[in-house]
């Protein structure tokens, strides 16, 4: 089970360094190639979102379905483990939404990026064409 958060660890770590690469001033020689790639990527990127929702899902099913570990009912060990499996849980829920918002960015950035390349080819037309 561990390799879907591995996967979505580099999903997610993917996108934040595309997004940063697209907003660091600096990079305009990288910047079309670097757009094209990131047009290209979106749409397999978007995979992400309904992945999250079912591992999302099975962060849910799991805290559902765990046995409680409540007062003396149970040993120190058996408490430990409880415990550890909720902060694996609230990791793995950091990391759904993270990678989400990852995601969320990635695409307005890309949206916005393109946009103002358009308006700066048509602000050129009109300068050429007066």
């Amino acid at each position: 089970m561990a390799l879907e958060w591995v996967v979505l660890g580099y999903a997610a770590g993917a996108e934040a360094i595309m997004v940063l690469l697209l907003t660091l001033p600096g990079l305009d020689g990288l910047r079309k190639g670097l757009i094209a790639v990131t047009r290209n990527l979106l749409k397999p990127f978007m995979s992400v979102v309904p992945f999250c929702l079912f591992l999302l899902m099975d962060i849910y099913w799991k805290y559902e379905t765990r046995p409680k570990c409540e007062g003396d009912s149970c040993t120190p060990t058996e408490h430990l483990r409880h415990q550890k499996s909720i902060m694996k849980s609230q990791r793995n829920a950091l990391l759904i939404v993270a990678a989400l918002i990852f995601y969320w960015l990635l695409y307005s950035v890309t949206h916005l990026v393109v946009r103002i390349e358009q308006l700066n080819q048509r602000l050129e037309r009109l300068k050429r064409s007066e």
